[in-house]
């Protein structure tokens, strides 16, 4: 199955995650601070699905939006029943670009991203190439000199965006941006002080076996005061 492609110039609102009830309703995941704008009788959706869906290259009108337990729960003109909502799970839903896209914070469309800069503790390590839109998160695909490097698109990693600058600030966990050498000791020991040691411990054995006494020899004990050797008594 295809990857789905995110319209470059839309903002994205929205996944519908769940069938709700039996009239075709679907749970929405919002990703708009202005569901109120955003999600109004009549509004319109670009939908990202898959190429094989029944629903790719069409859009979506929204009838009704409604809250049932603090969750979003749309309903969509030719989304009758359960079967039919049911093929709309995990479609992202996008809007064509306005002006009131702006004065949402931490929104930006994927071309205003496109180009950018990414600096880390000052330093340019890259640009951004692409968006690729996950259901669980977005990434950010970095070109860099060893190639292409995909960053979480979450404000711990990624904390400021300067679309005037032209610059994104990246914070990532050591390893995301380099190898992180092995640690010496996780080393596999080496075969030949293995061996060595084995046959230290075989000529260490062999000399306490020669030095035994027979049976019939007198055995030294020691004496617990002088710490000197004394025959036994017999």
């Amino acid at each position: 199955m295809e990857t789905p492609q995110a319209p470059a110039d839309q903002l994205r609102v929205g996944r519908l995650v769940k069938a709700h009830g039996l009239k075709g309703a679907l749970k929405i995941e919002l990703y708009t601070d202005d569901p109120a704008a955003r999600f109004v009788p009549g509004a319109v959706f670009s939908l990202q699905v898959p190429t094989s869906s029944p629903w790719h290259g069409k859009t979506l009108e929204l009838k009704e939006l409604r809250w049932y337990n603090q969750n979003p729960v749309g309903f969509f003109v030719g989304v009758d029943d359960r079967n039919a909502a049911e093929t709309l799970i995990k479609a992202i839903l996008w809007v064509e670009h306005d002006d009131d896209a702006s004065s949402e914070p931490d929104a930006w469309y994927d071309h205003q991203l496109m180009g950018l800069k990414v600096l880390r503790d000052g330093i340019e390590v890259g640009t951004v190439s692409r968006v690729e839109h996950f259901p669980a998160q977005d990434l950010l695909i970095i070109d860099t000199p060893k190639g292409d490097v995909m960053v979480p698109f979450v404000g711990a990693i990624v904390p400021e965006v300067n679309i005037e600058a032209g610059t994104l600030t990246v914070t990532p966990p050591t390893g995301l941006f380099e190898e992180i050498p092995d640690d010496p000791a996780d080393a596999e020991p080496v075969a030949d002080s293995v061996t060595a040691s084995g046959e230290d411990s075989e000529v260490d054995a062999d000399a306490a076996t020669a030095n035994e006494p027979a049976d019939d020899e007198d055995i030294p004990s020691a004496d617990s005061d002088s710490g000197r050797a004394t025959p036994n008594a017999g």
